[in-house]
């Protein structure tokens, strides 16, 4: 009985490990707030999981190294999370990973206007609030719950066996 309850826990993080994909592109492109990088970066742990999960449901094999992948998938999720959380409220300066990709040239009046159309957000900037929170305040709960569910996992991963 525990297998089926490790294997539904499984499937309900595959679930909304792309559902949370499906929502970051749907605000960048249907609703069209232009992500910074972080928030890119922040999707990358998502993808990691789903394509981890989906390849461990196929091969019914290595659950316990599967477990612990996706603990440190969600850990660090947290981490680059509440980063980008820090960011926005100020406590942590950007640093190069919000680089916005600024040259140091001698731009013309025409590329320099380009440059300015084209310009990346900054990792401090909310463009998306739901219910009062930015997504990586969101990102970041979330990702720690996560986290805590798959650390859980793992270390119970004997007893459910």
């Amino acid at each position: 009985m525990s297998q089926i309850k490790n294997k539904t826990t499984l499937n309900a993080i595959l679930i909304f490990s792309i559902f949370a994909l499906i929502a970051a592109y749907f605000v960048q492109y249907v609703l069209g707030h232009k992500p910074c990088n972080l928030c890119l970066i922040e999707r990358i742990p998502y993808i990691f999981a789903v394509l981890i999960i989906i390849l461990t449901l196929i091969l019914k094999k290595f659950e316990k190294l599967v477990l612990i992948f996706l603990s440190l998938i969600f850990v660090s999720a947290t981490i680059i999370s509440f980063y980008h959380f820090g960011i926005e409220q100020g406590f942590i300066a950007e640093s190069s990973v919000c680089d916005l990709g600024s040259k140091n040239g001698n731009l013309s009046k025409d590329d320099l206007l380009k440059e300015l159309q084209q310009r990346p957000i900054s990792c401090k900037d909310v463009s998306f609030r739901i219910f009062g929170l930015s997504l990586a305040t969101i990102n970041t709960i979330i990702s720690f719950i996560l986290s805590i569910i798959t650390i859980k996992l793992f270390t119970n991963y004997e007893k459910n066996r």
